[in-house]
């Protein structure tokens, strides 16, 4: 009888967790790898749930793609890693239990990086060989990224009319990470042919039935549960779950009376807690009809709009001029706010902040950014390194800067620890800067990387960074067109030293609607223009530039005068073709960027209405 003829007529019990059963043995590595090392191992796990009561198990390939392996110097070992899971599973199975091929997601739980055309590739592979080994389906779960998991779905569909599995992973109960709901996944995963569809990890029972309860029985497919055995506990250096097997028998009839066909178990879970729901659905036959509990919708007010025009929204209609100005290193903060203040006093339209530029410490952004704010009345574009912070950080963050009122941030990867003052610190990269824009667009919509509804909707506006420093310029724009394609609402670009360069990036982007704030740092010395083009990732300026400034190595007085003049001479051509201009504080040198905001003002203000209609805003 056929896996899906069986569920028409019964209740079946899967099994549990492959790896906690292994790492409960001692084993901690890449447990896919001992398919060939240790096949004893894992037919020895297969045999245990089998003997639990299990009527179907699943091959121990829940990372065996190529970019999972490619982590341990495995990728070249797919196909045998694959061909060998199936073999132990079926002979250990034999005629008593159905084998599903386990594919697990790529992405995890969380925005991660990964290109679609990678994954495709990687799931084809090892698709084929699960496939060429003789399954009786495909289980595919722990898949918190649901366009990840239809992706792989409609692959799966076109290749084999053996059942496949779904099964999504959520961090709330009742809704995906995106903020779909699980009914509206389920429906969808339904109309792409998933057979059985459901939950697994993260979850343990009591959430995992709560999200459930507003499930209705699918028109077509199974329902299935896969929860965790509890929350899991950190001890002496190793996560460790309750084992309560009576709880899990307990929970077997209410998984039954939501409807749930297929009931295994995930993380935490052991024999004996598959021993358990198989003798709680013991003579129980499956549901046909039951009671949906009405869902809740996340609510989420509206935004209540601050006072005041965003930068953004400043260089959509006028000339707009930001200044960095770099938190100190230490704590006296004087010289900052002396500098704040007079490019206050200049009108400038904000300050914008470092997030621990060159990957050294300084004093929080977020905190100077709202004294700035409440104590001189100047708005702050804020940065938000990916490098710093994970994505619990991140988010705490952004919750952070809402409430101070901060509504321009620039997303950005951030520089290497190695560069910076203790280049063995750990940079987390949890999101790409791609992914921080899309992060920090979800919370416009109030709502979690979870999927939890924020209660309010923040305002943010995004910038993104541009470096049109580089050889291609092209490549650097659909790099810049994707950041906007991932929600970005204006650009900050590095600085330039060449009035070429502007005149290069001003007809590359020329096609590109979202504001543009070129950026222009006055040099202070040949010393500097040395090192900015040497060691400082990202800047390049040209001979002549640097020709001109090792011209005035004797006198400091005149390398200020001097990169004053380069500067000004690029503000003339940058104001030609961009409305924004972004200028940066040397050394916290703010009396060059006051002169620069004040040189831009007076050029400015004796430009004709016509002359300022015919410049491109950018």
């Amino acid at each position: 009888m056929t896996l899906l003829a069986s569920l028409q007529e019964r209740i079946l019990i899967g099994d549990g967790a492959m790896g906690t059963l292994l790492y409960s043995h001692g084993i901690d590595r890449c447990f896919e790898e001992l398919n060939l090392t240790h096949p004893e191992e894992v037919a020895r796990v297969h045999k245990a749930y089998l003997d639990a009561g299990a009527d179907l198990i699943q091959t121990n390939t829940y990372g065996a793609n190529y970019i999972k392996l490619s982590r341990y110097g495995l990728e070249e070992s797919v196909k045998r890693i694959n061909s060998e899971a199936v073999r132990i599973a079926r002979e250990t199975a034999g005629d008593n239990a159905y084998v599903v091929g386990t594919i697990g997601g790529i992405h995890g739980s969380g925005l991660r990086f990964g290109k679609t055309v990678e994954i495709k590739r990687s799931f084809r592979e090892q698709l084929y060989c699960l496939l060429l080994g003789g399954v009786d389906g495909l289980l595919l779960e722990t898949y918190y990224d649901l366009d990840e998991l239809t992706t792989v779905l409609k692959i799966a569909r076109e290749e084999t009319d053996l059942p496949i599995i779904t099964n999504v992973s959520m961090h709330e109960p009742g809704v995906l990470e995106n903020g779909i709901h699980l009914s509206d996944a389920i429906e969808r995963l339904e109309d792409l042919g998933a057979d059985i569809i459901g939950v697994n990890c993260r979850l343990g029972p009591y959430h995992m039935l709560k999200a459930l309860e507003s499930i209705p029985i699918p028109k077509k497919a199974f329902l299935s549960a896969y929860p965790n055995s509890s929350s899991p506990e950190y001890r002496d250096g190793k996560l460790l779950y309750k084992t309560e097997p009576d709880y899990f028998e307990k929970f077997a009839l209410h998984f039954r009376n939501e409807g749930v066909r297929l009931i295994g178990g995930c993380c935490g879970t052991t024999p004996e807690h598959i021993k358990a729901l198989a003798e709680g659905i013991k003579g129980l036959i499956p549901l046909q009809k039951k009671e949906v509990k009405k869902r809740k919708n996340i609510e989420v007010p509206e935004i209540k709009q601050q006072d005041g025009l965003t930068l953004f929204e400043k260089v959509k209609s006028k000339r707009s001029i930001i200044v960095e100005l770099d938190t100190p290193k230490h704590l006296d903060t004087k010289k900052f706010f002396e500098g704040a203040k007079a490019l206050k006093e200049v009108g400038i339209d904000g300050l914008t902040l470092a997030d621990n530029s060159l990957a050294s410490p300084r004093v929080c952004n977020m905190t100077m950014a709202s004294l700035v704010n409440r104590e001189i009345d100047l708005p702050a574009l804020v940065h938000i390194t990916c490098r710093d912070r994970n994505l619990i950080g991140l988010q705490s963050h952004l919750m952070g800067l809402h409430t101070l009122g901060i509504r321009d941030l620039l997303a950005i990867t951030g520089d290497p620890t190695k560069i910076g003052d203790f280049p063995g610190a750990t940079s987390v990269y949890d999101v790409t800067s791609f992914e921080l824009i899309k992060l920090i667009k979800q919370f416009n919509e109030g709502i979690s990387l979870s999927g939890k509804s924020l209660k309010q909707k923040t305002n943010f506006h995004i910038a993104t960074a541009f470096n049109p420093n580089v050889r291609n310029v092209g490549r650097a724009v659909e790099r810049l067109e994707k950041k906007i394609g991932f929600g970005a609402d204006y650009v900050v670009s590095q600085p330039v030293f060449s009035r070429e360069k502007i005149i290069e990036v001003a007809e590359a982007t020329k096609h590109i609607t979202a504001p543009i704030y070129i950026g222009i740092m006055p040099l202070v010395s040949t010393r500097n223009a040395e090192y900015l083009h040497n060691e400082v990732p990202g800047i390049k300026l040209p001979d002549d530039i640097r020709a001109r400034m090792a011209a005035t190595s004797d006198s400091p007085d005149l390398a200020i005068q001097e990169g004053l003049s380069i500067a000004k001479e690029l503000i003339d051509t940058a104001m030609e073709h961009f409305n924004g201009i972004y200028l940066i504080t040397p050394f916290i040198r703010y009396d060059l960027t006051v002169e620069l905001s004040k040189y831009i003002q007076q050029k400015d203000n004796k430009l004709t209405e016509k002359e300022k209609s015919e410049i491109v805003i950018k």
